[in-house]
């Protein structure tokens, strides 16, 4: 069974932990239990605490003239994390191959989210030294929950030049982490590929990736129990299954849960096959319905995979 993982970032580095790398590293490892027991296994990650983090920096470091674009730094989380997951996964499973590969995604050059940052990034702030430092160094922000975080452009992932090579590596039987942080944003312009200032939604282009790659399940992994109805309310409650129809019809946080359910849909509705978001640490549970937000058409059975397969086979 092939199973796409989108690994969130707040997952990977929990609201409110400082940045360090061993707290990351020991997130990694805690991922990796919860994952090692897939087959077939793609793996990608978000990176808006990271990159946000290398933003930051880049842009108080006095020996460049101007701070390094976001694609780079976009490049740079893959490089980290994918380090992590590979080490992680290899020391749990010995014999099996891993891969990480730094991956691009193609965006359009006009779309509209280039005129209207929505994607968090970096640490929170009270809304004091997010105004503060929005002044300072000509941020957008945004709420985020309680708090507030930076927003940068977060443009639709339209392609994914490097699939060719992700297959060529699943065909060996290795387990591939690619597309972390959404992957590179690129634009292709006169036949040439060149980076762009943005972005991309993990979990939409994990979607993607899932659909392209004709994956039997997709798994959002975040720090949340499962989708709620109602969120931030006296009324709130977990939505444990669900159809896309279902989903569509209420509304969602656009900047956070929004992309999630977007994901999920696109992927269900494209291939009628379960998806589902919840907890890193219930990624074994989540497919059997007994942990998160299960989304599957409507009719189907739950445990059941491609061509009537248990999940397990």
């Amino acid at each position: 069974m092939r199973i796409v993982a989108a690994l969130g970032g707040n997952a990977l580095l929990e609201r409110g932990e400082p940045p360090e790398a061993g707290l990351q590293e020991a997130h990694v490892v805690t991922a990796v239990r919860a994952l090692a027991a897939a087959h077939d296994l793609v793996i990608t990650h978000g990176n808006g605490p990271q990159v946000g983090m290398l933003a930051l920096e880049s842009a108080h470091d006095p020996a460049i003239a101007r701070p390094y674009p976001f694609d780079v730094l976009g490049a740079q989380t893959q490089g980290m994390i994918g380090y992590w997951l590979v080490q992680a996964l290899q020391n749990a499973l010995p014999g099996r191959q891993v891969a990480c590969l730094v991956s691009r995604t193609l965006v359009r050059r006009d779309d509209p989210a280039f005129a209207h940052p929505s994607k968090f990034v970096g640490p929170v702030y009270s809304e004091e030294q997010a105004r503060a430092l929005a002044a300072s160094q000509h941020w957008e922000i945004r709420q985020d929950g309680a708090r507030w975080r930076r927003v940068v452009p977060s443009p639709e992932p339209a392609g994914l030049p490097d699939l060719p090579a992700i297959r060529t590596l699943l065909g060996t039987g290795a387990i591939v982490v690619c597309a972390g942080g959404g992957g590179v944003p690129v634009v292709v312009r006169d036949g040439r590929a060149r980076g762009v200032e943005a972005v991309v939604d993990k979990d939409l282009t994990a979607s993607l990736l899932a659909r392209e790659l004709d994956a039997d399940a997709l798994l959002l992994l975040t720090d949340v129990a499962a989708v709620q109805d109602g969120y931030g309310t006296p009324q709130a409650r977990p939505i444990r299954r669900a159809t896309p129809e279902e989903l569509r019809k209420r509304d969602f946080p656009a900047g956070s849960m929004g992309p999630k359910i977007e994901a999920v849909c696109r992927f269900t509705e494209a291939t009628g096959r379960p998806a589902a978001i919840g907890r890193l640490a219930d990624a074994q549970l989540l497919l059997a319905g007994q942990a998160g937000t299960l989304i599957l058409p409507a009719g189907a059975t739950p445990r059941l995979g491609r061509s009537g397969r248990e999940a397990g086979d």
